[in-house]
Order: structure tokens, then C-alpha cells, then sequence
């Protein structure tokens, strides 16, 4: 991970935590070349997360790093996630490590699990937003004195004003994970989680570049996500295996995690979501 607070405490003793990489201006190139051959070394491969928000000398850093060492034992996964949902993530793929997934294949499930992460946020403005589509309506919205919106990023994009309207929830059991910034409102608990039929709901601080990304400090971000590793262990089993054509690790879906290669087309027959929507234990009360 690029920032210790995306790293989420683990859900059992067994789940280990995550390394956190620095920032250039926190950390000269020769110690991250050092810590990284110390990963390398202890785990044998390296998946290094990290949102597609964080700043461009920091995603710089991480391509230098791999290209120094010239180490195709280091997958670096860039993902268009709001943080808090990068954190729901990492802390899954934190769960899969200890099965008996191949590094590929763990590598590649973040984009077939980032299916089943529905993430969004409460704002109290979207006339900064620029994740999610907005109308105009919705801009001039923003101005009125207390007016809320919901807005949904992941996986499909939505955005209400609070009162006027839902928010597509997820067809299967979910956890809700709420973070709360400058926003005072008990909608995320109140009134989402019980229209999402969540399983339960937990709170986190909010990741340090949650701001950024949507665009103010009034907020409460939130993230359903499967919680069960049993789950996401099927998930990712019911996908069948390939192997990479470039760099030979084992992948599953349409793109390897490590050199990004595409599977070939006459491969590619495998729709990540439509396969893994086929296991029963996914739908809402099983």
C-alpha cells in the first residue's frame, strides 16, 4: 500500500497486515530499492496497490522501483476505486493470500472483486466532484444551504439529492464500512444500510485522500463488501485459470496482474461479474 491508513485492521488472526511503500519525499530511491528486495525476499512476489488518485511521483516511484530491479515479481495494481474502497480491497486480497491462490491470481482477482465493492459517499456538494457524472441541476443544487447528496462510484455511477431518491444497492449479502469526515448525518446507517439489507456495519477513520477525491471535506464514506473469505475464495476459484502468454504467471479473467498483458482474444471467453454472479452463497440471505 502507499499510505498506512488504507491499510484496515484484519478481520482474524490469521489475515496479516499489508507493507506500506513511501512517498518520494519521505523516502530516497536507494532505501525503497532496500525494502523492496527485503519484501521480495521474505515473500518471494510483491502486489503493491495503490488508488490511481495518489500524486504522479509517487506511481513514478513505484515503476522506477520495478524497473531498477528488473523484477517481474512485482505487480503493481492501479486502481480507479474512491480510497475507502481501495482499502475494502487490499484488506481482501489481504484474506486470499493465505489460501492456496497462486501470487497471478491474486493479483488479477483485485479487478474481478472490485466488481462486488459497491462504494460511495454522502456530500453536502458534488460542485467539485469530478469522479462521477454530474448535471448541471445537480450543481446549482449545491449551492442551496443543506442540501445532501448520495452518490455512488462503484460499479455503476449514481448520484441522488437525500430525500428525492435510492441508491442501487448490491444483490447479495454485504458489510457496510462507513468513514466519517466534516459531515454530521446518521443517512449512511440510518437509512442506506437498512435499504441494502446489510449483514452489519462497522466504522473506520477516513482515508487521508478521501477529500481529495470527491471533492470536499463534508462527507461520510461508505463501502458494502463481502466480508466472508469462504466467499471470496469461491468467487475467485469459479474462474477458470490461465496462464500468462508474456510472462507465464497464472491469471484469471482477461489481463494478467503482473506484466498487464491481455489474454489473447480467442482465450478471453470468461466475463469476470457474469461467472462469478453464478455462486448461490452470493445472493442476499444464503
Amino acid at each position: 500500500m502507499t499510505s498506512a491508513d488504507l491499510v484496515l485492521p484484519p478481520t482474524d488472526q490469521q489475515t496479516p497486515t499489508a507493507a506500506v511503500l513511501q512517498a518520494p519525499e519521505a523516502q530516497p530511491l536507494e532505501s525503497a530499492l532496500m525494502d523492496m528486495r527485503v519484501l521480495l525476499d521474505q515473500h518471494g512476489y510483491v502486489i503493491a496497490v495503490y488508488p490511481s488518485s495518489v500524486p504522479i511521483a509517487l506511481q513514478q516511484r513505484l515503476h522506477t522501483i520495478r524497473s531498477v530491479m528488473e523484477s517481474d515479481r512485482i505487480a503493481l495494481l492501479k486502481l480507479d476505486l474512491p480510497p475507502l474502497a481501495v482499502a475494502v480491497l487490499v484488506r481482501q486480497l489481504r484474506q486470499l493470500s493465505i489460501c492456496d491462490f497462486s501470487p497471478g491470481v491474486i493479483a488479477s482477482a483485485a479487478r474481478l472483486l472490485s466488481h462486488y465493492i459497491h462504494a460511495g459517499a454522502l456530500l453536502n456538494s458534488v460542485a467539485k466532484l469530478d469522479r462521477v457524472p454530474v448535471s448541471l441541476k445537480s450543481h446549482a443544487k449545491s449551492w442551496v444551504p443543506g442540501t445532501q447528496f448520495g452518490v455512488l462510484a462503484n460499479p455503476n455511477p449514481q448520484l441522488i439529492k437525500i430525500g428525492t431518491g435510492s441508491l442501487a444497492g448490491p444483490e447479495f449479502g454485504t458489510q457496510l464500512l462507513v468513514a466519517k469526515g466534516q459531515l454530521q448525518s446518521d443517512w449512511p446507517i440510518a437509512s442506506l444500510a437498512p435499504a441494502w439489507q446489510v449483514q452489519g456495519v462497522q466504522e473506520a477513520a477516513l482515508p487521508s485522500d478521501s477529500p481529495r477525491w470527491w471533492g470536499t471535506s463534508k462527507l461520510i464514506e461508505f463501502a458494502a463488501y463481502l466480508p466472508d473469505i469462504s466467499v471470496l475464495y469461491q468467487l475467485v476459484s469459479s474462474v477458470r485459470r490461465e496462464e500468462c502468454h508474456w510472462c507465464g504467471m497464472e491469471l484469471i479473467g482477461d489481463r494478467c496482474g503482473f506484466c498487464t498483458a491481455p489474454l489473447p482474444s480467442h482465450e478471453n471467453q470468461t466475463d469476470a461479474p457474469g461467472v462469478l454472479n453464478q455462486g448461490a452463497p452470493l445472493h442476499r440471505g444464503a
